[in-house]
């Protein structure tokens, strides 16, 4: 499972004109999720990103989470993270889950940061989005529990 986490000031998405989800200070966090990917993946990576420390203390260092700041997330399905560019020009997606895998995975993953009492936001999984993010700061990580995570490849 992959992740681009943004720290935003707002963020919000547009589906045929119409906004669908919107949040202030927090987090726009951009879920991809991969064919090897399971509900273990899914509930770490939830996990670390409400509790990842990229809000600034009173010292102006990055120390405190979403949870400390009482922030929000938006959260969008992008099966592009998923890509594979290391032959020719043209991505593949083939590691990319298919949405009978991805829809659950995706779900699951907005209650897992709901769970963790996160006011959460989202996209619509499959759809044409626009999605409009003010990062602050700029602040933006990039997550793989195939890298991050002990004992990954399940």
């Amino acid at each position: 499972m992959k992740a681009v986490i943004q720290r935003v000031r707002r963020s919000s998405v547009t589906i045929d004109g119409t906004v669908v989800g919107e949040i202030g200070p927090g987090l726009t966090l951009l879920l991809g999720v991969t064919e090897a990917d399971t509900e273990k993946q899914c509930d770490y990576l939830a996990e670390k990103a409400v509790n990842l420390r990229i809000f600034e203390d009173d010292a102006g260092k990055m120390n405190r989470s979403l949870l400390d700041i009482g922030g929000e997330m938006l959260i969008i399905s992008q099966f592009t993270l998923c890509a594979d560019c290391r032959k020719g020009r043209r991505p593949s997606f083939i590691a990319a889950a298919r949405p009978e895998q991805a829809i659950p995975l995706y779900e699951r993953f907005i209650a897992q940061v709901q769970a963790q009492g996160i006011q959460t936001a989202s996209g619509q999984f499959g759809a044409d989005m626009l999605v409009s993010i003010e990062n602050d700061g700029p602040v933006t990580i990039l997550l793989d529990t195939e890298e991050i995570m002990p004992d990954a490849r399940c």
